[in-house]
């Protein structure tokens, strides 16, 4: 019975396992002084920039050892004195996990705040995937398959798994970085603690990332896990279309991608969806995935799957019941105008769409075993 072996796969559970951790080892974060990270970027030369965000300028650099690393300049000077920075930064430096881009070391000099990260070769999903054509890469579906169901597991680690407990907050493209083999590393986790919840300009607050962000989040400021794992079931959409949700629109009406595929699966036609440049591929497995993000994405909170149980929906290992899936939710911008990701009130007959909304304690409810049963049947 499908209730035995999942009933225990509770979205926000009590504590871990101590075995878990034990591959967890103390390490002491490496401090770098703020001239050699200077000299590491060529004086944080522009033709070294590699990205950038809510949290500051990433810019690749190479250390005297010849470690090629990538240089994270924080934009925002956090309100706390150097040694509770440098707490935080310990915790976060002993998350480990192999889909998780691994923090090197800091640099904490007067008001320099900066993050030494391992470098990866293919940049991000965004880059490689959504951004323009003279840099995108050609990724079959076995490596879009893979880069799903990596990031997956980075994402049920920092839920369940790591100490402390994290809620990412800006799962998105840019975020989930590609080593050289496009095996995915999900960056930037636990630097929403770095920061106050003032700094109005950094992307991850919850007026945040348009076109990730869960409406829960985005009108309640209710954030949970479960806002994660909508933005992970936007982040999939993307990677099984490759279009960006944030700059994409469809159809007459300009729907968003999660709206547009939800109109697709109405009218039987879900792979219509499918990234045009993928000319071989396993419909039956990519139909899964479609629906799987559906399943991630939908309006009520406690109706989306955890992490851990988005991993066994990927794994083929149950059937998906799709009489149990309900309509996505969008949050919207009342205009065109902002296009700094800042967002606006949605209108009331959007909000509407949202049942969740009624009661504001449903969005950390668990998710039992039964509601579970429902969106999975035994094979």
């Amino acid at each position: 019975m499908i209730g035995n072996c999942f009933g225990a796969l509770n979205c926000c559970g009590g504590k871990n396992d101590p075995a878990d951790q034990s591959n967890q080892q103390e390490i002491a974060t490496k401090t770098f002084s703020y001239n050699s990270l200077r000299s590491a970027t060529r004086d944080f030369h522009p033709s070294s920039k590699i990205g950038g965000g809510g949290y500051g300028v990433v810019h690749k650099g190479v250390l005297r050892d010849g470690t090629q690393v990538a240089i994270k300049s924080l934009s925002v000077e956090s309100k706390q004195g150097t040694k509770e920075f440098m707490t935080e930064i310990d915790i976060i430096s002993n998350i480990q996990h192999p889909n998780l881009v691994q923090l090197i070391g800091c640099c904490v000099e007067g008001n320099y705040r900066i993050l030494v990260y391992e470098f990866l070769e293919n940049n991000s999903v965004a880059s490689s995937l959504l951004g323009f054509k003279s840099k995108r890469v050609a990724l079959d579906w076995p490596k879009r398959a893979a880069i799903c169901r990596g990031t997956a597991s980075g994402l049920a680690f920092l839920h369940e798994e790591a100490q402390p407990n994290i809620v990412h907050r800006d799962i998105k493209a840019s975020n989930v970085l590609l080593d050289k083999n496009f095996d995915p590393k999900i960056g930037d986790f636990g630097l929403a603690k770095l920061f106050p919840d003032n700094a109005t300009h950094i992307s991850t607050r919850v007026a945040g990332t348009m076109g990730y962000l869960a409406p829960e989040y985005a009108l309640l400021g209710q954030l949970t896990r479960k806002a994660d794992v909508y933005s992970f079931g936007v982040l999939m959409l993307e990677i099984i279309s490759g279009k960006s949700s944030s700059k994409a629109a469809f159809g007459e009406n300009l729907l968003v991608l999660v709206e547009w595929t939800w109109k697709l699966k109405e009218e039987n036609r879900l792979l219509d969806i499918v990234d045009p440049e993928l000319t071989e591929y396993d419909e039956t497995e990519v139909l899964r995935f479609i629906k799987i993000a559906l399943f991630c994405t939908q309006a009520t909170a406690h109706h989306r799957p955890s992490m851990k149980q988005v991993i066994k929906m990927l794994s083929k290992e149950v059937h998906l019941n799709e009489k149990a899936l309900t309509k996505p939710g969008v949050f919207r911008r009342k205009t065109s105008r902002n296009l700094d990701n800042s967002l606006d009130e949605t209108s009331s007959s959007q909000a509407n769409k949202f049942p969740s909304f009624e009661n504001p304690n449903v969005t950390s409810s668990h998710f039992s075993g039964s509601e579970y049963e429902t969106m999975m049947l035994p094979r």
